[in-house]
């Protein structure tokens, strides 16, 4: 079996930690190719990377040249090859990525640098070849992957026995370096596991897997160790971000399981995401809740008209006004007569709450128009709630017990999840009610 595994910036913070990544490949011969992100953060009030190479190009287009930012990332990687003990040149590598960034003027290649040096002293660590993923995945011109990258990825690694490959980057049909969007390094990953037809693709960061909810809300939730992924896009997508939620896309097309796993406690069992049936079918005794999660910040434009569901195109009219306007919404609950716009609240700022309602009202005529601002969307999801009966119930009555104001509900039509929406105030004790109601036993 081939495993790709993809360590994130924590694991690849400093050369003590890029030892401890080097003992876990070594430790499995099946762990064949490894995708890096760039460094991240040592210690509290230490910068990433990444972020220092946005300071780099921006300080580059005001001044002409690669100043302060620029040493910070260059001191960086020098002190972790002398961590390393390592005869590496990195000075003179150092050298040449300052030169690139100067013809390059770009602040995409300037980002991707980071994963690009990362994985260059990462090779050397491991004395394997490096693959520069400007070479072998493809952005089309419009910077969308292209799925051309399967096959160059496949022919690159073909007869390796083991590879790094940089992460978050690579390049369109003119060469030129076009980025993922940031966390992107997991979907590299992701796209290399597909590439090789991976038995699983080993995701390695600073967490042992999934959580239950927040353990900033509540304090040591239960481990999830089993995910579907259609449980994993929910979750992501609500805010549970120990993944991207991009990259499951590639995998869960090819069938590739995924193992969230601990650089720092290799040991532990970690969160492994299944194809749904496969899921499903190895799950005995699912839980009615597998996890809960949620964002504050959401504003919701409430539109009421009597007999809307009989008026052709009053749906469409609505989604012109907010494509007109650049906006997309989050959830569209509705009603005989009624409907919510449930929106980001940074996409409405700036006064432009106000323009988008006011066109709302000149494009569909509605009895009236109220807005809620201030609220929280918490997700509870899982499986195991279709074949519950009475899940709804306990939900509701846990969060009324709690004192708290439902504002909205949403159920999708997969009965996967059920999301509510709270006042911002009330978000934390939600998710502690609703928790002590699912998972206390």
């Amino acid at each position: 079996m081939i495993k790709v595994c993809k360590f994130g910036g924590t694991s690849m913070a400093d050369g003590i930690n890029m030892l401890r990544v080097a003992d876990i490949i070594r430790a499995d011969s099946a762990r064949r190719y490894i995708v890096v992100s760039a460094p991240g953060k040592r210690f509290g009030g230490d910068s990433k990377i990444t972020d220092l190479l946005y300071e780099t190009h921006a300080e580059f287009l005001r001044t002409g040249t690669l100043g302060a930012a620029y040493e910070k990332v260059s001191s960086r990687f020098r002190r972790i090859v002398d961590e390393l003990h390592l005869s590496f040149d990195i000075d003179a590598v150092l050298k040449e990525t300052a030169a690139e960034i100067g013809r390059e003027r770009s602040e995409e290649f300037t980002a991707s640098r980071g994963e690009y040096l990362a994985a260059r002293v990462m090779a050397e660590l491991l004395g394997v070849p490096f693959a520069d993923a400007r070479d072998i995945i493809r952005f089309d011109e419009n910077g969308r992957f292209d799925p051309v990258s399967y096959t160059l990825i496949a022919e690159a690694l073909k007869g390796k026995r083991r590879a790094v490959i940089a992460g978050f980057y690579g390049a369109d049909g003119t060469g030129r370096v076009r980025t993922f969007s940031r966390g992107g390094s997991d979907i590299s990953g992701a796209v290399v596991a597909r590439a090789v037809s991976a038995g699983v693709y080993e995701n390695w960061t600073d967490v042992s897997g999934f959580l239950a909810c927040d353990p900033h809300i509540v304090p040591s939730p239960v481990g999830i160790h089993r995910l579907s992924y259609r449980e994993l896009r929910e979750l992501s997508y609500m805010g549970a971000n120990v993944l991207h939620s991009e990259s499951i896309f590639p995998v869960r097309e090819a069938d590739i399981p995924i193992h969230i796993l601990n650089t720092f406690r290799p040991e532990d069992e970690g969160t492994l995401i299944l194809p749904t049936e496969k899921y499903l079918a190895g799950t005995k005794h699912l839980r009615t809740v597998t996890g809960i999660a949620g964002k504050k910040n959401f504003t919701v434009i409430n539109i009421e008209k009597s007999l809307m569901n009989s008026e052709i195109g009053f749906t469409y009219r609505i989604m012109e006004v907010l494509l007109r306007h650049k906006i997309s919404f989050e959830h569209l609950p509705s009603g005989i007569d009624t409907m919510s716009l449930v929106i980001d609240s940074e996409e409405l700022s700036h006064g432009v709450l106000e323009e988008v309602r006011r066109d709302i009202e000149e494009a569909v005529s509605p009895d009236r128009t109220n807005v809620y601002s201030d609220v929280a969307l918490i997700a509870v999801v899982g499986h195991g709630m279709t074949k519950s009966v009475g899940t709804s119930a306990r939900l509701f009555s846990a969060i009324a017990n709690a004192g708290v104001n439902v504002r909205m509900i949403d159920q999708g039509s997969s009965e996967l999840n059920i999301i509510v929406g709270v006042d911002n105030g009330n978000y934390e004790r939600t998710v502690r009610a609703v928790y002590e109601e699912f998972f206390h036993d």
